[in-house]
């Protein structure tokens, strides 16, 4: 994939390719390279406080009016970490990232950390370049779930939720079992699922154990309370 092509698919334009592609350089590829290239981290400030502004609009705009309790907590889980990390996935944004050699080497790619970064540094960029209409126009696209499902954002850990649910009927308690691992050694993907007497209730995939079997927690918790 290309910037092109990551704009195309967006279906906004950018003006200053050069500050766009600023984004997706990381201080270990300066570091490296030694060139006169700067790295994300100025970007990585803005868009922060970019992220901060318009998700909190959305959340005060919102459908269900929220206390401010609740839009706290809600702005919390949708700029945290891992759901930032998750938002480059969903865009491939850390396919054009630029790393330095030992950090590719040890999975920065797909490290949370890094990749979260990157797509605040990203929304820094574009709104410096066209302002704060396409950043929005990204964010309808990777808060679009998240947005629907914000009662459910308030419960993150699904393991202690999924044990009290499943006790309050008996005394059974449920198990976790890896049962895959795809992607390079020093940066595996794992898929989980959850079992109750042996039957599958819930999988998950996450790029730690604990991110996964949460994840399959959250599949087999949605699923029994319907």
């Amino acid at each position: 994939m290309t910037i092109d092509d990551l704009f195309e698919s967006l279906n906004i334009k950018y003006n200053n390719r050069e500050l766009i592609e600023n984004a997706f350089i990381h201080s270990s590829y300066v570091n490296e390279n030694q060139t006169h290239l700067s790295d994300n981290e100025r970007l990585e400030f803005m868009g922060d406080a970019v992220l901060q502004i318009c998700v909190s609009e959305r959340l005060f705009n919102n459908e269900v009016e929220l206390n401010e309790g609740q839009m706290t907590l809600y702005r919390s889980q949708l700029v945290y970490e891992d759901a930032l990390a998750q938002y480059s996935l969903d865009l491939k944004l850390n396919e054009l990232l630029k790393l330095g050699t030992g950090e590719e080497r040890n999975g920065g790619r797909t490290r949370p950390s890094i990749i979260a970064d990157l797509f605040e540094s990203f929304i820094g960029a574009v709104y410096l370049d066209t302002g704060i209409k396409s950043v929005n126009i990204i964010l309808d696209k990777v808060l679009e779930g998240p947005m629907k499902d914000l009662d459910k954002l308030a419960i993150t850990d699904y393991k202690t939720k999924l044990q009290e649910f499943i006790q309050a009927d008996s005394r059974k308690s449920v198990t976790y079992e890896v049962v895959n691992t795809t992607g390079p050694s020093n940066a595996p993907v794992f898929e989980v699922v959850v079992k109750l007497d042996n039957l599958i209730f819930g999988n998950g995939k996450g790029l730690s154990k604990k991110k996964a079997e949460q994840e399959a927690a959250r599949d087999a918790f949605e699923k029994l309370v319907k």
